[in-house]
């Protein structure tokens, strides 16, 4: 699922999750802005994971989808006991794990909602070829929820839109007029452009680097990860958007940091 879409459905009651919260993501210590209630977005993503469970056609394909379970729960436990050894707080304690297969070949993608659920398209199955490549999708999609990405961009997106209201009232409305004079919301794009869709690309690489340490960690090997982003970009050839316009990183800066890291993250986090 496109995130922006799932923070579409849950924007409208962020009101009632205000929580004074200033934190660090898990492993690479990045500061992050968390001013939005986890518990409650877990749980509204648990409601809308069972809403696209009966809307979505879902794989009879037991196989590919036990493949699935048997990394997802390596990955569980890997990740619970990497913090565990680390004598860090586990980000993942409060989880819900679950595991679909959506049987749609058109979609080439995956996901993680906040709080563990999880679905796999068919379509990606024809990106990732071998149970290593499954594994590096899955952990780039965990590495956004175990991160709590989608809290931090909720977070954001009040603070942002919070501030562009006040800033309208002491300028006494002069940003709806520059947004009705040019016939859209000008400032919402320009913010967007400047400052969401470059954080936004910043926890994409981070959900990459975590993503192959979880991998790693799991007994994966991750020398097939910049492989799969090679064989998207074939795919994408033509079609993908500018750096600066898209909230993903570029398919030729994303595979040059992951070869990047791919030697640092085998010999620092070796299979549990």
């Amino acid at each position: 699922m496109n995130r922006r879409k799932f923070l579409s459905y849950i924007g409208c009651s962020c009101c009632g999750m205000f929580l004074n919260s200033c934190a660090t993501t898990p492993i690479t210590e990045r500061k992050q802005l968390k001013i939005i209630s986890e518990t409650k977005l877990n749980n509204q993503a648990a409601i809308i994971y069972e809403k696209i469970k009966k809307k979505e056609k879902l794989s009879n394909d037991t196989k590919t989808l036990n493949e699935i379970l048997e990394i997802g729960k390596k990955m569980e436990n890997s990740i619970t006991e990497y913090f565990a050894q680390s004598e860090i707080a586990d980000p993942t304690i409060n989880f819900d794990w679950e595991y679909i297969l959506i049987d749609n070949k058109k979609m080439k993608n995956a996901w993680c909602m906040p709080g563990g659920k999880i679905a796999v398209y068919t379509g990606i199955l024809d990106v990732t070829k071998n149970t290593n490549g499954l594994a590096a999708v899955m952990g780039h999609e965990i590495a956004h929820a175990v991160a709590k990405h989608s809290v931090e961009r909720a977070s954001r997106s009040f603070v942002l839109n919070t501030g562009t209201q006040i800033v309208d009232i002491l300028s006494g409305g002069k940003l709806s007029q520059v947004n009705r004079a040019t016939g859209m919301n000008t400032v919402g794009l320009l913010s967007q452009l400047g400052i969401m869709n470059p954080f936004n690309r910043k926890q994409e690489s981070e959900a990459d680097y975590l993503g192959m340490i979880f991998s790693s960690l799991s007994g994966y090997d991750i020398r097939e990860t910049p492989k799969i982003w090679e064989r998207m970009k074939k795919l994408n050839k033509g079609k993908a958007p500018p750096e600066f316009m898209s909230t993903h990183p570029s398919a030729e800066n994303r595979i040059k940091k992951i070869n990047e890291w791919t030697n640092k993250i085998i010999l620092e986090y070796p299979p549990i």
